[in-house]
């Protein structure tokens, strides 16, 4: 193997998966290690799987860590759009007749912008509110990583009301440290839907960045109610809710 052109053991190492790279690879000898290190094997990797392009254009501090966070990627959020029920929301807060889940387009409201959701989260005449708290180090983000590369933390949230109703919507995000101290918070004001608006979906995002060391947990909390306290479900629907780490 050390009579191979680099390059050439570039591509063989390659096609070796990558937690073998690092955890098994990297032990063989200095040559692999440092290739291991380098940037050159994980730009290849990412261009082989589609994370950057032909002419490396992203400008990634660590490659290995761009790879590590663009294989990881993903809606870290459970049952995002209501097709099982209220499962993984917890602190359910159920005022008025509670939350409900319907089908899309639901009375007097309009179809999502992707036809992949078919369901929403629909809110009562009192305030309806429901959390998740997601577990970094479970979902595969481990501490360094975390505390020095502080990748993105991005989160995204689908709110609309019924044409024939006013609501009020509210999204709260809190990156949590071990012992749920609050390092970062994302807090929209209290939005107001008039009465006979146009039903559409709105998407909501924000983006954590350079947030500090010590970020473990991300509490994602949303709810609302309707304005005209009817009895029933007039109240702001949500659905497709998204946090994801990002490179």
């Amino acid at each position: 193997m050390e009579s191979l052109p680099e390059a050439v053991l570039i591509r063989i190492l390659a096609s070796i998966p990558a937690v073998d790279l690092v955890l098994a690879c990297r032990l063989v000898c200095c040559q692999w290690k440092n290739l291991v290190d380098g940037a050159a094997l994980w730009i290849l990797k990412c261009q082989q799987e589609g994370f950057a392009g032909a002419e490396s254009e992203e400008n990634a501090e660590n490659w290995q860590n761009f790879y590590f966070l663009s294989k990881r990627r993903r809606n870290l959020i459970k049952n995002p759009c209501g097709e099982e029920d209220l499962q993984h929301w917890g602190d359910v807060e159920n005022g008025g007749d509670g939350w409900k889940i319907e089908e899309l387009p639901g009375d007097f409201g309009k179809e999502f912008p992707s036809e992949d959701v078919h369901k929403y989260f629909v809110t009562s005449y009192e305030w309806c509110r429901k959390s998740q708290v997601i577990d970094l180090r479970a979902e595969g983000y481990w501490e360094e990583l975390m505390d020095t590369t502080q990748p993105k933390v991005v989160v995204k949230d689908w709110y609309a009301g019924r044409s024939d109703a006013g609501c009020l919507y509210e999204l709260c995000v809190k990156l949590l440290s071990e012992n749920e101290d609050v390092l970062a918070e994302y807090k929209t004001e209290t939005i107001a839907i008039p009465q006979d608006n146009d039903a559409s979906w709105t998407e909501i995002s924000y983006t954590f960045s350079d947030y500090g060391p010590g970020v473990r947990f991300v509490r994602f909390e949303h709810g609302g109610q309707d304005t005209l306290f009817w009895k029933g479900w007039y109240g702001v629907r949500v659905t497709n809710s998204s946090v994801t780490v990002e490179p």
